[in-house]
């Protein structure tokens, strides 16, 4: 991320206004949607930066950027957004997240599916992708961030 303002990864799909702890549309924790406008610019930052790795590892196991230059011109040219200080792979994701309904060819956008993904339609491997990031955000919830994790680490040490 550039040292500009950081903005918020919410992309209006919020899910813990319903009790979740971990948002299903952008994938922060319930605290940090909660307390996102008190956050420094390094908070927010590391917030995008776990994001942004967690997505990163999910589309690189499902798809291959050959041609990074030709995926940025794609989204510019079709005003998708995306933050060009993200990975490609983030980039990917941007573009099936609004477009995994009328792509033909994936290749035109500068990428390729790996092969055992290559009969999977777009939508599908869109879904699949959006719940294995899900659950990728959930698994560091519980392992790093959860109370009940947190009270027995204390205790451990007692």
């Amino acid at each position: 991320m550039s040292n500009q303002r950081i903005k918020t990864p919410c992309v209006g799909l919020c899910s813990t206004v319903y009790g979740d702890m971990i948002c299903r549309g952008c994938k922060r924790f319930h605290h940090e949607v909660i307390n996102w406008n008190r956050y420094t610019e390094d908070e927010k930052r590391a917030v995008w930066m776990r994001l942004e790795a967690l997505l990163v590892q999910v589309m690189a196991a499902k798809l291959e950027i050959f041609d990074e230059q030709r995926l940025r011109q794609q989204l510019e040219r079709r005003q998708i957004r995306f933050s060009v200080q993200q990975s490609p792979y983030c980039w990917a994701y941007q573009l099936l997240a609004r477009g995994a309904r009328v792509i033909n060819q994936l290749e035109a956008y500068g990428m390729v599916l790996l092969p055992e993904f290559r009969d999977w339609p777009l939508p599908e491997l869109r879904d699949a992708i959006d719940r294995e990031f899900f659950l990728l955000s959930e698994a560091h919830y519980e392992r790093y961030i959860a109370p009940k994790f947190l009270r027995e680490g204390m205790e451990l040490r007692v």
